[in-house]
């Protein structure tokens, strides 16, 4: 018979087996009960959308931000609460050399898969500016240089000196770019926002001039730019460009003057007053072609799609002449005493007979 050890006396090996098993069942039990917390935390974090207002908000990543910076930050902004669980679904994913910078909008349903997905694709803030068909370039470096989302790097630079920044020296500026809306990233340089316009124009101009009517006048697509954009300050009535386009290709055929009040109020520059008077049109400068033949040196302003595709298909017609109407259209005529008649009545609201209407285009 064993006896059992009295107090004091130290426990036999039996004891120490039993004591050593209780201890490691309850560290079993203990670890159990942390993992399936931690399991359970993490599933939480996964389904439960980010902490953002409900306006949501601007999130603007630093160049070079690791994945632990990254959720050390949003955890400090109180965007999300396991900055760890973050980081160990970026890594899990493969997104830990991923992250781009950028300016990101978080929304308040994203969960931080939806945000770790943006960041890696790199989806951010697209901001926009639009250049206006008719503008001129002074008009175009008016409002790239107002334009807070541009970084700026060509201040206190001329034309000839922009173009050649943006790779094309010795060309002149005007007519160059691309009417339309252009969206981009916070930070995106003016020189890279004016050449992405200034491809544009290329390619569109390209297009139109291999798909052109078979028999102008027009020696290159640099003239039916320069003829585009005179189309284009003309008139904004879309049905109308192809007729205004036919009396200049008519004109031009014929060694006509063009006569277009455009291109003097673009010579006068600085001059015009905003009202075109007699002794303008007698003012010779080099888009002044009420004095000189053929078409202006450049273009005056920057022609639309639809001007392009208008100068290089004008309407068939024997009208040489066409006046405003004053409501937005314009008369066309095809002798000058038609169209004499039709500037007494429209522009000198004379009350006379204005003679049929002409089938194709005109001029002024």
């Amino acid at each position: 018979m064993v006896e059992r050890a009295t107090n004091g006396d130290p426990p036999s090996s039996r004891s120490r087996f039993d004591l050593l098993f209780r201890v490691l069942g309850v560290l079993v039990l203990l670890a159990s009960f942390g993992g399936g917390w931690l399991v359970m935390s993490y599933r939480s974090f996964v389904e439960t959308p980010l902490s953002v207002p409900a306006k949501g908000m601007v999130y603007n990543v630093s160049s070079g931000t690791s994945l632990h910076e990254l959720a050390q930050d949003l955890a400090r902004r109180g965007i999300v609460f396991h900055p760890r669980f973050l980081v160990w679904m970026g890594r899990d994913a493969g997104y830990a050399s991923r992250i781009q910078a950028g300016e990101y909008r978080l929304t308040p349903q994203m969960r931080p898969a939806d945000l770790l997905r943006m960041l890696v694709d790199g989806r951010v803030i697209q901001h926009s500016l639009t250049l206006v068909e008719g503008w001129t370039f002074r008009e175009v470096m008016a409002a790239v240089r107002a334009d807070p989302d541009l970084t700026h790097t060509l201040q206190g630079l001329h034309g000839e000196q922009i173009m050649a920044r943006l790779g094309h020296p010795g060309e002149a500026p005007e007519g160059r770019f691309y009417p339309d809306t252009y969206y981009f990233p916070r930070g995106t340089t003016d020189v890279a926002f004016l050449q992405r316009a200034y491809r544009m124009m290329a390619r569109r101009l390209k297009a139109e001039w291999q798909q052109r009517a078979p028999g102008l006048p027009l020696k290159s697509p640099y003239q039916a730019l320069i003829l585009a954009s005179i189309v284009e300050k003309e008139t904004a009535v879309e049905s109308e460009r192809p007729r205004i386009a036919g009396v200049f290709i008519r004109r031009l055929r014929l060694g006509m003057r063009l006569q277009t009040d455009p291109t003097v109020i673009f010579g006068l520059g600085p001059d015009f007053k905003g009202r075109l008077h007699a002794s303008d049109l007698r003012k010779d400068t080099p888009y002044n072609t009420y004095t000189r033949y053929g078409l202006p040196p450049t273009p005056i302003a920057l022609p639309s799609g639809e001007s392009i595709h208008a100068a290089l298909h004008p309407a068939a017609g024997d009208s040489l002449y066409f006046v405003a109407r004053g409501d937005g259209h314009h008369h066309f005529s095809r002798t000058l005493a038609q169209h004499d008649a039709a500037v007494r009545r429209y522009q000198l609201h004379e009350d006379v007979k204005v003679p049929k209407e002409a089938k194709g285009g005109g001029s002024r």
